[in-house]
Order: structure tokens, then C-alpha cells, then sequence
């Protein structure tokens, strides 16, 4: 019985002794992998967050050396330079659009001096603005009603119980409003946005996103005064996204005061819509700065409605389906 066992260490040692013999040099922890390998067939985690570290900087240090010298190169040729390469973006890859709209067109200018914003643009009507929520708001939807009334001048504040849109719309347009905004919440936080202009419409329902308040912002300014601030649109280049400039357009009076020194920004950026609130601080006569003043959100538009709100009877002029408009990531619809 003592006879059959067998030592299991024995071929282990013989291998060693083989490869000292051979000659057979170990790998030291210092040399490259081959280029077949991958980090990710590290089964140890530490060791492979450690690589992917090392082989990062590694990248970011090539990327630099690269810069420099295509630096110096520009730099020795001078004026002989060739230009600099326009790095390719999903913006400047953009699908071309037939609904882009041209300045100069006719039939533009024409459908702008009949639609339902004419009479801003030609100073018949000033804007004036309810703001609403929906049924009992609390917490963050308070404070952002609040504040949006501080930066849309002469805007009204009226909070909701229990009474319905359609309702409210013809009492506002005896009252001569020209605007509503509803704000509607989740969670009390807030969610949705619907923006119909009056009386004949159009109505726009927008998704709420990432906002921030004024107190949540860093390196906030004071509160807005009540000088009526610039406006800036951009990227609004459709056909439908023209419309919805003009009906953001349509918010604010036509003469800012520059004095005031704001300016409400919506930027149109892959059909999400940033807006920013800012104000000039002009440090020298040559050096220009801004400083934000909140609050910040994000709109994302759902649809586009004929005439004043009516969820049953009313008629969509466009209306987003995400599965058929998304499919292609360079396509945009504003």
C-alpha cells in the first residue's frame, strides 16, 4: 500500500530543473503584451484597472507629442500652413433636410406675415404670460414657476385647483393673455411643459428635463432685474423648428433693454433644446464675460398642435415617434 503512492511534487521540481537547463528565460512584470492581447481577459480586476491606466495614459501621452510637433510644424511653415482639419461631429454629419428653411424664400416670408405670430412681429400685440402647474404643485415645481416668471417679463404666477385647461384658456384670452405654460410635475419634480400661444395657437408640449434652480447653480449671479433681456435662437433651421423659434420668440418683448445686461438663450443641439439665462460682465473694453443667473433645463419636443389645447379633438401637426425618427442618429427633425 506504502508502495503506490506516489509524489505529486516530484514532476513538478523535474520541470523546473528542465527549464533551467534549456535555458529558458522568464517574463518580467515590466514587458508589453502582445497586440492580440485585450485588457479585458484580466481576470484579476485591480491588476486590469491598473492596466487600462497605464495603456490610457500611455494614449493620452502619444496624442500629445502628436499635437506638439503638428504644432511646431504650423508654426515653421507659417503662412505656408496647411488648414486645420474639421473634426467630424453627428452635427456637421447632419442629413440634409428638405424642409430646410432659406431666409430668402418667397413663400417664407409670405407664410411668416399670415401665421399666428404676425401680429408680435409686426408690434400689434405685447406679450403677456400665465404661468400655471398642475393640480396641488409642491416643492421644486413652486420654486421653478417662480423663478421662470422672473425671467419672462410680465408674467403671472396662478397656481391650479382642480380646474380644467379648456376652461382656463378663454378666461385668459379675455383677460388678453397671450401665453400659457403649464408645468406639470412628477414625483415633485418637473416633467412636462405645454406651451400654447393665444388665442388661435399653436400648441407645444415639451419634455422637462435636467433642471436646476438658482440656488443649485455655482458661481451664480444676483437675481434678474426686470429689464426685459436679449434673446438668442439657434440652430432652428427646419421648417418645424422654425416654428418653434418663433413661438419661443414670441415670449419675450421685441426691444430689450441693454442696459440690463440679459440674455435668454435657447440652443438647439440634436433636437434637445438648452436654454441658459446669463449676464453680460464687461471687465474692460475689450474682455467680455458672463456670468449665469438660472434657472437651466432641458426641453425635448413631443408634439406640435393646431389652435389652443384640446387633447381629444384637436389636430397634430407633427407629432414625435421615437422608434421611426430615431432610428438614424444623424437626422434631426429642428
Amino acid at each position: 500500500f506504502f508502495n503506490k503512492k506516489k509524489n505529486k511534487k516530484a514532476p513538478m521540481k523535474d520541470l523546473k530543473m528542465e527549464e533551467e537547463s534549456s535555458g529558458v528565460e522568464k517574463l518580467e512584470p515590466g514587458t508589453t503584451f502582445p497586440p492580440t492581447f485585450s485588457v479585458s481577459e484580466i481576470k484579476n480586476k485591480q491588476r486590469r484597472h491598473q492596466m487600462f491606466m497605464k495603456l490610457k495614459q500611455e494614449k493620452r501621452k502619444q496624442k500629445m507629442q502628436l499635437k506638439k510637433k503638428r504644432r511646431k510644424e504650423r508654426e515653421a511653415l507659417g503662412d505656408k500652413a496647411p488648414p486645420k482639419e474639421v473634426p467630424k461631429t453627428i452635427e456637421n454629419q447632419r442629413v440634409f433636410d428638405e424642409t430646410t428653411v432659406d431666409p430668402e424664400d418667397e413663400e417664407i416670408a409670405f407664410d411668416e406675415g399670415t401665421d399666428e405670430f404676425s401680429a408680435y412681429f409686426n408690434g400689434l400685440t405685447n406679450p403677456k404670460v400665465l404661468i400655471t402647474t398642475s393640480d396641488r404643485p409642491r416643492g421644486r415645481v413652486v420654486k421653478f414657476c417662480e423663478q421662470l416668471a422672473t425671467v419672462i417679463p410680465n408674467a403671472h404666477v396662478y397656481y391650479r385647483r382642480g380646474l380644467a385647461l379648456k376652461r382656463i384658456i378663454p378666461q385668459c384670452i379675455a383677460r388678453d393673455f397671450t401665453y400659457l405654460i403649464v408645468i406639470n410635475q412628477d414625483r415633485q419634480t418637473p416633467n412636462g411643459l405645454v406651451l400654447c400661444h393665444l388665442p388661435d395657437g399653436p400648441t407645444a408640449h415639451f419634455k422637462v428635463s435636467s433642471v436646476r434652480l438658482q440656488k443649485e447653480l455655482k458661481r451664480r449671479g444676483k437675481a434678474p432685474t426686470e429689464h426685459s433681456p436679449e434673446v438668442i435662437l439657434n440652430n432652428f433651421s427646419t421648417r418645424l423648428g422654425h416654428t418653434i423659434g418663433r413661438l419661443f420668440a414670441a415670449l419675450f418683448p421685441q426691444n430689450p433693454q441693454f442696459v440690463g445686461r440679459q440674455v435668454a438663450t435657447f440652443h438647439n443641439q440634436r433636437d434637445f433644446i438648452f436654454f441658459r439665462f446669463h449676464r453680460y460682465i464687461f471687465k474692460n473694453e475689450k474682455k467680455v464675460g458672463i456670468q449665469e443667473l438660472g434657472p437651466r433645463f432641458t426641453l425635448k419636443l413631443r408634439s406640435l398642435q393646431k389652435g389652443t389645447f384640446d387633447s381629444k379633438y384637436g389636430e397634430f401637426e407633427w407629432v414625435l415617434k421615437r422608434h421611426e425618427m430615431d432610428a438614424c442618429r444623424r437626422k434631426f427633425q429642428l
